[in-house]
């Protein structure tokens, strides 16, 4: 028999869906005992304190560097949703580095991730043989060991698409071929999201 390939689409997903490159950071975060800078001025010159110039924050968000310096000196409050947005990710991936440290070694070592996502699976077996795609919501827990492979890949600076490839790895193994007890030769595609969450 041929082995069966499952495959996962969705419809296009909306501004509020988080990938799951975000899914993972959102994880981390809940790991944080103090709240991260709020305004973009104190949030500016955690960057530049953190990145030790006005250079380097500039480069990471794509702006000047006599912007940079307007924030910390609250001459600009205000920045646009794109780039408040670039702000805020850009200070809570430095944000309590000891505990997202602490946090991702649990997860890697011992309690591993939960992968919550809704999507449309369907599936090709024998050549001609087809079954139409349906909606399904699945929660799976993964081990420690594609926890592990996604925090590497994401620091590592991983496409989504190749975060996504790990993650279905890791659904392949556990949900559908139930850990190895059965269809050992499958494998499972992620090609698109429609929402998707992480749970450490």
């Amino acid at each position: 028999m041929a082995a069966r390939t499952y495959t996962r689409t969705a419809a296009r997903p909306t501004t509020t869906v988080s990938s799951l490159g975000d899914s993972l950071d959102l994880a981390l975060e809940k790991a944080f005992t103090r709240p991260a800078p709020k305004s973009a001025q104190a949030q500016m010159k955690y960057l530049v304190k953190q990145l030790k110039s006005t250079k380097a924050p500039a480069e990471v968000l794509g702006v000047s560097q006599r912007t940079v310096e307007r924030y910390v000196k609250g001459q600009l409050k205000r920045p646009r949703h794109d780039l408040a947005a670039r702000i805020d990710r850009e200070v809570k991936k430095r944000w309590q580095p000891q505990l997202r440290a602490k946090a991702k070694k649990a997860a890697a070592t011992s309690t591993g991730i939960v992968i919550s996502t809704r999507a449309r699976f369907g599936f090709t077996a024998a050549p001609g043989t087809t079954d139409d795609g349906r909606m399904r919501h699945i929660s799976q827990a993964l081990s420690p060991q594609w926890a592990q492979r996604l925090f590497e890949a994401r620091d590592q600076g991983a496409t989504e698409q190749q975060l996504l490839d790990i993650a279905a790895q890791g659904l392949s193994h556990h949900y559908f071929r139930d850990n190895g007890r059965r269809a050992r030769d499958l494998g499972v595609e992620f090609t698109d999201v429609q929402e998707i969450r992480i749970e450490l």
